[in-house]
């Protein structure tokens, strides 16, 4: 009976619905430049980037024959934000095949890390699939439908405000003929590996603060909150 080794990827190329033909491709996409292995994820994350934007801008113009380019753009750039491909690769179980792959050696699994292995691992199938043949843009498209089809025919247009307030907060300053908001980091408390960052936004008069674990989260949160203040102030 075989014995099977530690970093064999079949489970993680049934959950792709891919057995790759070239397996050193999926390899490389799982190798972060942390590895110092002299071959790393980089070159296919690029290329996997272009490859996610077309695809979804696809489907987006496919299903959602009521949008304008504006609201496609926008549901786009959430649909490929770093912290909705980090939930798609630990979906897919990419932080464990980080690990097997180079146990001594895995990156931090952060959003970044994961999030460029799942676009390096896009464009691995891509290729892959060109080399033996296929289509490998049609099967690329068929994993990212998988993903996102069911998000973009129940979206609404504005869906992207709750997960981007900061770029609605500066759209809406702009609107009411405000200055562009400016964000200022008040406090930083807590550990290194823990930290905790208390941020301020102002336009104009109106200000708000948050916290959160990363300062960007806390500048979104805080946007969040200003935009309920200008909304108050402006909707009436």
């Amino acid at each position: 009976m075989m014995t099977r080794r530690k970093d064999d990827l079949g489970d993680l190329e049934a959950r792709l619905g891919h057995p790759f033909k070239d397996q050193a491709l999926l390899r490389e996409a799982l190798t972060h430049t942390s590895a110092g292995t002299g071959r790393d994820n980089q070159r296919l994350e690029f290329l996997g980037d272009a490859l996610l934007n077309f695809t979804v801008a696809l489907l987006l113009h496919r299903e959602r024959g009521d949008w304008q380019e504006g609201a496609m753009s926008k549901f786009r750039g959430v649909l490929v934000r770093t912290e909705a491909l980090r939930d798609w690769a630990l979906a897919l179980g990419l932080d464990q095949a980080l690990q097997a792959i180079h146990p001594r050696k895995a990156p931090p699994m952060g959003s970044k890390p994961l999030a460029d292995a799942l676009e390096a691992v896009l464009a691995a199938i891509y290729l892959d699939a060109q080399a033996s043949a296929g289509n490998g843009a049609e099967t690329v498209q068929a994993l990212v439908e998988v993903r996102f089809l069911q998000a973009i025919r129940q979206a609404q247009p504005e869906s992207w405000i709750h997960t981007d307030p900061k770029t609605h907060l500066q759209e809406t300053a702009a609107r009411l003929g405000l200055p562009a908001p400016g964000y200022a980091l008040v406090d930083q408390t807590g550990p290194g590996h823990a930290p905790r960052f208390k941020v301020q936004v102002s336009v104009a008069a109106h200000t708000a603060q948050a916290e959160g674990p990363t300062r960007k989260r806390a500048e979104g949160e805080a946007a969040r909150l200003l935009l309920d203040q200008l909304g108050t102030r402006t909707d009436r």
